[in-house]
């Protein structure tokens, strides 16, 4: 089968045997009539998910596959799905079932009504508050450095235009947030909302991958942070040396006994804090150079399975 589908589903897989087998089903039903293609790319799953994923290619020629050597995340997994899609539009998920399957027409819709990105915003979105605070504030970062004003960056249920993607390919993966990305390229984006259920199992994302996730968000999409976190740990620290130089005159004068002890080590430990971070910040930028030098690949691939 060598014709060009109309849709590509690429879908991010990591240890999910269980729900892949119903995953392909249900995405069958719900572009039923569509000329489409499953892109699955396994992204390291140490459990019986690519055997599953191998005979549903037996089974059907609009199944391929690739089966990444070892875990390189989520990102790179994508790139890794969107440069062995055709289609015209690329529809992007997680294997975990999260969201609702039967919205993929919807997404769809949305693009071939003019729009180069479908963004999924996960309607009545059913996590704990421990997931669903950090992503508040990481949507925030992010909505105030790319300037596009949507609610949901991190929901992974999305459709592109290809020509919205293809420009860059050559920086998703090596940057997270693929649909940031995208959208900070100047793509139109229309959001669509998706229904969403609970996660089986832990999260992923514990607090520590959270708060690195930040900082990437702060290294990629924020334009000179070490300077402006520089200028407002001065501006901070010089009104709060101020404030408390007034307040120690004052005490010293009706009191004769000024606390400096107190207030000098309540400083220190603040600037501790603020330059602990400002370190976090260059360390992800270290990271980012010495992989860039390196020129190491995002991913190696074991296995993969494509049309004959």
């Amino acid at each position: 089968m060598n014709d060009k589908p109309d849709v590509s589903i690429v879908v991010t897989l990591l240890n999910e045997q269980a729900t892949v087998e119903e995953l392909y089903e249900r995405t069958i039903s719900a572009v039923d009539g569509r000329s489409i293609e499953l892109v699955f790319v396994d992204d390291g799953s140490t459990d019986g998910t690519y055997e599953v994923v191998r005979r549903l290619h037996h089974g059907d020629p609009r199944v391929h596959a690739v089966r990444f050597s070892r875990n390189f995340g989520q990102h790179p997994a994508m790139h890794a799905g969107f440069t062995r899609a055709r289609g015209d539009i690329l529809v992007t998920m997680d294997g975990d079932l999260q969201n609702q399957l039967e919205d993929i027409p919807k997404v769809v819709a949305a693009v071939e009504a003019g729009a180069d990105v479908a963004s999924g915003r996960r309607a009545l979105r059913r996590d704990s508050w421990g997931r669903t605070l950090p992503s508040r504030l990481i949507n925030g970062m992010l909505r105030r450095f790319t300037g596009v004003s949507i609610s949901d960056f991190g929901c992974a249920f999305n459709a592109y235009r290809r020509g919205a993607v293809e420009p860059m390919l050559g920086s998703i993966g090596r940057q997270k947030f693929t649909k940031a990305l995208v959208l900070s390229g100047g793509a139109s984006v229309v959001e669509v909302d998706v229904a969403h259920v609970p996660r089986q199992g832990r999260s992923r994302y514990s607090p520590l991958r959270l708060t690195r996730l930040a900082l990437h968000v702060l290294a990629g999409f924020w334009p000179q942070p070490i300077q402006w976190i520089g200028l407002i740990m001065g501006i901070v620290c010089t009104f709060a040396a101020l404030g408390l130089g007034i307040y120690g005159v004052v005490f010293w004068i009706q009191n004769a006994n000024f606390p400096g002890p107190l207030f000098g080590g309540t400083g220190i430990v603040f600037v501790l804090g603020v330059q602990g971070f400002i370190l976090a910040l260059v360390g992800e930028y270290l990271g980012r150079i010495q992989r860039q030098v390196e020129g190491r690949p995002l991913y190696s691939i074991a296995e993969e399975l494509a049309e004959a």
